[in-house]
C-alpha cells in the first residue's frame, strides 16, 4: 500500500511530498537508506547554504525521480530515454511560486529555467526528483555577465582526491598572489571546485579566458596539472576544466546531493578543512547538516568579496597560446583551433583548416 503524501514546511510555505517513503538511495556499508522525504528534509536543513548557491540564478535540474538504483542511468541527450535526466525548462505543473529566468543557449535557442527565489522552490524541485542543482554563474538581473568564476579541478585516471587537494592548495596561493579570494568545495565525487565571486563586468568569453589564464599559470607551478582539452594528452594529472565557464555549462551547486552511493554532497569547506580531506564521501546527506550546526557555511562571506578578472585576463593575454577548443555542441567560435584530437590530425591539411 502506498504511503500517503505528507507536507513539509519550507521557509514558511507548505510543500507536498508524494511517496515520501520511496527509497532514493539504497543503504551502503557506511550509510543508511535515504527516502524521498529525507531528500526534501535535507534541502530544508541546509536552507541558507543552498539559497546562497541558487538564489536568483537560472538553474538546470538533474532529476532522478525513481532514485539512484542499479541499472538507472542519466540520459545523455535528445531521444535517449532514461529514468534520470537533465531538465532545462521549468517542469509542467510547477506551482505559482516557482519563478523562472529566460536563458539563451549557444545555439541561439531560449528556455525558461527554474530561478530560485525562495526555499519552497528548492523543496518542490526535490519533491519532483531533483537531486543535483546546476545553477548558471549569472543572476536573473544580468543573464549575460557572470558574477562567478568556477575553477574545476578534475582528477584524471591515475589521480585521486588527494592530488586534487594538493593542487587546490597551490591554486589558493596563486589566487592570493593575484588579489583574488577563492572558496573551495568538494565536487561530491573525486574533484574540487573553487569559486571566485567576480564583479559582473565581463561576458562568458572573458570569464572562460580568465579560467584558461589561471589554468596555464597553475600548469607552470605544478607538473601534475594540465589544461589539455583532449583526454589523450592529459595523462595522470589534474585537469583544469576551463570550459565549465562557457555559456550553458554548469556544475553541481554547493550543497547539492550527487547521484552516487551514500548520498554524497558537494560541500563547501574552509581551506584548513579541505587540506585534511582524503574521502569526500564523509560529507553526505547525514553529516552535512551536522557540520553546519557546528560552524557557519564556509561560503557565507562569498558575496562580500567580489573580485576583478583583470589579473587573470592579463595572464591569458601574456600566455600567447591563444584560444582553446570549445565544447563539441558549440558553434565554431572566433579564434578557436580546429576541433580534432591530436592523434587524428592530418598534417597535409592542418594549415588549411
Amino acid at each position: 500500500m502506498a504511503t500517503p503524501a505528507t507536507e513539509i514546511d519550507a521557509g514558511g510555505r507548505a510543500v507536498r511530498v508524494s511517496s515520501p517513503d520511496r527509497v532514493i538511495y539504497p543503504a551502503t556499508d557506511q550509510t543508511a537508506e535515504v527516502t524521498k522525504l529525507q531528500v526534501v528534509e535535507y534541502y530544508v536543513a541546509v536552507a541558507d547554504g543552498i539559497m546562497r548557491a541558487l538564489g536568483n540564478r537560472p538553474t538546470a535540474l538533474e532529476r532522478w525521480p525513481k532514485g539512484v538504483h542499479e541499472g538507472i542511468k542519466l540520459s545523455t541527450g535528445r531521444g535517449d530515454k532514461s529514468d534520470a535526466f537533465y531538465q532545462k525548462r521549468v517542469p509542467m505543473g510547477a506551482p505559482p511560486y516557482v519563478e523562472s529566468a529566460r536563458v539563451t543557449f549557444p545555439s541561439g535557442r531560449e528556455a525558461d529555467e527554474v530561478c530560485t527565489t525562495e526555499l519552497a522552490t528548492v523543496a518542490w524541485c526535490a519533491q519532483m526528483g531533483t537531486l543535483t542543482f546546476h545553477p548558471w554563474p549569472v543572476r536573473r538581473t544580468d543573464l549575460d555577465r557572470p558574477d562567478e568564476l568556477r575553477i574545476d579541478l578534475d582528477p584524471q585516471p591515475g589521480t585521486d582526491i588527494t592530488d586534487a587537494v594538493r593542487v587546490a592548495a597551490i591554486a589558493k596561493e596563486l589566487l592570493e598572489e593575484l588579489g583574488l579570494v577563492g572558496y573551495p568545495k568538494t565536487s561530491g565525487n573525486r574533484g574540487i571546485h573553487i569559486y571566485v565571486r567576480t564583479e559582473p563586468k565581463w561576458d562568458f568569453v572573458d570569464v572562460r579566458h580568465a579560467a584558461i589564464g589561471f589554468g596555464r599559470e597553475l600548469e607552470k607551478r605544478d607538473d601534475g596539472v594540465t589544461t589539455k582539452w583532449w583526454k589523450e594528452e592529459r595523462g595522470s594529472r589534474i585537469f583544469v576544466d576551463f570550459n565549465q565557464n562557457s555559456r550553458d555549462r554548469t556544475i553541481a551547486s554547493a550543497y547539492s546531493l550527487r547521484p552516487l552511493p551514500g548520498a554524497p554532497v558537494s560541500t563547501p569547506l574552509s581551506w584548513d578543512e579541505l587540506a585534511d580531506v582524503t574521502d569526500p564521501k564523509v560529507f553526505n546527506l547525514f553529516t552535512v547538516p551536522e557540520l553546519l550546526a557546528d560552524r557557519p557555511d564556509a561560503m557565507a562571506t562569498i558575496d562580500d568579496r567580489p573580485c576583478s578578472l583583470e589579473p587573470l585576463l592579463r595572464l591569458y593575454e601574456e600566455s600567447e597560446e591563444g584560444e582553446m577548443p570549445y565544447p563539441p555542441d558549440y558553434p565554431k567560435m572566433p579564434g578557436e583551433p580546429p576541433r580534432v584530437q591530436p592523434s587524428r590530425k592530418n598534417p597535409a591539411n592542418w594549415d588549411a583548416e
